[in-house]
């Protein structure tokens, strides 16, 4: 097994786990048992700095392992959205358009935006003249 797909499928898992409920409860455990520890403890600088250590740890990874499985991800919706234009009615030149600079974007988007604003123009006229056709 390659180190990328090593780490595909232990980002994924991990991505699940840390979304599902349980993981949540545990983590909420995890606190309140720090918590309780504090006046045994006696609210000391240990005491703070193994939950502010342990929550720092866990958020920088967990940044990583996130932004790949939502980059793998986008991605794939890209993949199949490319492949959903080039089979379809749908025009081929916006395949790969996410590859662009976010003006060159920002582009296609305006297009698709007056696009969308005459066909519905178009249906809303054929409409009215169904209506009047069929009021004779």
């Amino acid at each position: 097994m390659t180190s990328n797909r090593f780490f595909s499928s232990v980002a994924n898992k991990v991505a699940h786990t840390a979304g599902m409920p349980a993981t949540f409860i545990v983590c909420c455990l995890v606190i309140v048992v720090w918590a309780a520890t504090g006046p045994l403890l006696g609210f000391s600088d240990t005491w703070q700095l193994i939950i502010n250590t342990g929550t720092t740890i866990v958020t920088f990874l967990m940044v990583f392992l996130i932004q790949n499985t939502q980059n793998r991800d986008s991605a794939a919706i890209q993949a199949k959205l490319d492949e959903l234009i080039r089979v379809g009615a749908g025009q081929n030149r916006f395949i790969g358009i996410e590859h662009l600079a976010e003006e060159e974007v920002e582009e296609f988007r305006s297009l698709c935006e007056r696009a969308a604003k005459r066909a519905e123009s178009a249906a809303t006229a054929s409409k009215k003249a169904n209506r009047a056709a069929a009021a004779k």
